[in-house]
């Protein structure tokens, strides 16, 4: 059934306004996916935070004028999709190379990072990249891992001390002061025969 030029308008509009909203996006293509392939793929994507269409290329590339997927929609030719999202590209990225290896039909057209357009080959090498999460926490880790061994120091350093201190005493090490005093508490008697002979 043919679509009527108010539909193609309302496709158009409502198309442009999502692609304002994206900042990143993967263009694929598709030969004989099946019904149960394309659901998958959908899933896929929108577990990875994007949103997915199949588009007509007209259309599409009408619906991208002055957005930042306007480079990568000129000129396509075939079947013709879009993965985008305005969240974290390496997801999207990782999800659909996962799923064009599972998946030989699909194929990769152009990618959009940030609004510029990216190779196919970038798009792999995108794949391959740590996600926000992971680089969220290994820059956690790396804001924290300072603090820790400050921390782990400090409390060596009284740890050290006690273990010091404590074989000090065990080996008598601190007696010192006891044993100045005893001669001198002995030097008393020692007078005393000195006072007996003078009073001889």
């Amino acid at each position: 059934m043919a679509v009527s030029k108010a539909k193609k308008i309302e496709q158009v509009e409502q198309l442009a306004k999502e692609f304002q909203d994206a900042k990143h996006g993967i263009v694929g293509t598709f030969a004989k996916m099946t019904v149960e392939k394309d659901f998958e793929l959908r899933k896929v994507v929108r577990g990875a935070g994007a949103r997915y269409r199949v588009l007509k290329n007209t259309l599409a590339e009408r619906a991208a004028k002055g957005t930042s997927v306007e480079e990568a929609v000129k000129d396509l030719a075939g079947v013709t999709s879009i993965a985008y999202t305005s969240g974290d590209p390496v997801a999207l990225a990782k999800a659909l190379s996962k799923y064009a290896k599972d998946n030989p039909e699909y194929t990769f057209k152009a990618g959009i990072v940030e609004g510029r357009v990216i190779a196919i080959k970038d798009i792999d090498a995108l794949a391959n990249m740590p996600s926000k999460e992971e680089l969220y926490s290994k820059l956690l880790f790396l804001m924290t891992a300072p603090a820790q061994r400050l921390v782990t120091a400090m409390n060596a350093v009284g740890r050290n001390l006690a273990v010091v201190v404590n074989q000090g005493v065990e080996q008598k090490k601190f007696g010192g002061a006891a044993e100045v005093q005893a001669p001198a508490a002995a030097e008393p008697a020692a007078a005393e025969p000195a006072a007996v002979e003078a009073q001889a």
